[in-house]
């Protein structure tokens, strides 16, 4: 899969290969330098040496294979099935479970578990061998409602409602310290981190538009709200991010929040508290428009005690 990227302005030299392995996600060093002795990247159109020095608006192009695993097979993992006919289903997702495989998820996904559900039918071949029906995705930290399209005509019919901002989608989160007026709204542009590739922030050179609106539901002192979330766009880490951004990550996030998130009255918080309560969508194949609610997972619930405690 070919990727582009132009060196911004301001950017000082440095090698070729330090350089893209901090602008590539999962790549070391040594792996850009493999990608550069496999000729599979260009700057400027020339095949470049690993000691190359990168200055602005040199234009960068590079061919990260995606890595081939082996074939996924079905495990017998069990699901909250909500909805299910022809065309799609709707489940419950549990916290802690890895949505696709990935390197180092292999197994015990979410994906998994599909296909042995799914052995006598199928998943939507759209997402490929590795995100087959996947037409979002939660955190493995986040709990809530995912939609899964059975078929191609589904999964092109749901992608197409995400795109358009018309799928109709409601989060819970438990976040830090103690929210200024009833509501908020957050609009920050976002993308992968120039420094951390594993994360997403406002410094970054692909930035997004990225919106988030959120209202109080209840607080709890000066420790933490519990505030009702309504993304308007649908980014990587969004709402993590966004809500890190104005002073009150999400409690249990230590990515954006730090270890001082982590603990709610000495009670250890394991991960974000960020629950997907609501998916309200129109159905591919029918037309009819459906709703699924789900509330809160048990720890969930048990921090909120914690602090009314």
């Amino acid at each position: 899969m070919n990727q582009v990227l132009t060196v911004s302005a301001g950017e000082h030299p440095k090698r070729l290969d330090l350089f893209l392995s901090g602008h590539t996600s999962g790549l070391s060093r040594a792996g850009v330098q493999r990608l550069i002795e496999n000729g599979a990247v260009t700057v400027n159109g020339r095949r470049p040496k690993p000691s190359l020095k990168i200055r602005p608006g040199d234009l960068i192009v590079w061919d990260t294979p995606k890595p081939t695993p082996l074939e996924i097979e079905g495990e017998a993992i069990p699901l909250d099935v909500l909805f299910e006919d022809g065309s799609l289903l709707v489940l419950n997702k549990p916290a802690g479970i890895v949505v696709h495989p990935a390197p180092g998820h292999w197994r015990g996904t979410l994906v998994n578990a599909l296909l042995h559900h799914l052995k006598d039918g199928g998943l939507s071949g759209i997402g490929g061998r590795e995100r087959p029906g996947l037409v979002h995705r939660l955190d493995k930290g986040t709990s809530g409602v995912m939609a899964i399209a059975k078929t191609d005509a589904a999964h092109r019919g749901l992608s197409k409602q995400f795109k358009d901002h018309t799928i109709r989608r409601v989060y819970l989160a438990l976040i830090a310290g103690t929210v200024k007026g009833a509501k908020g709204r957050v609009e920050l542009a976002i993308g992968r981190d120039t420094k951390n590739r594993q994360k997403i922030s406002a410094r970054t050179t692909s930035p997004r538009e990225a919106v988030t609106e959120f209202h109080v539901l209840e607080r709890f002192g000066k420790t933490a709200t519990l505030v009702e979330v309504h993304p308007q766009t649908g980014r990587t880490h969004q709402i993590r991010v966004h809500l890190a951004s104005v002073g009150h990550p999400v409690l249990g996030d230590e990515t954006y929040g730090g270890r001082k998130v982590c603990l709610a009255d000495d009670h250890p918080i394991e991960r974000p508290m960020l629950h997907a309560r609501t998916l309200g969508f129109t159905h591919p194949l029918t037309g009819e428009y459906l709703e699924y609610s789900v509330p809160p997972p048990p720890d969930m619930e048990e921090i909120m005690r914690v602090l009314k405690g």
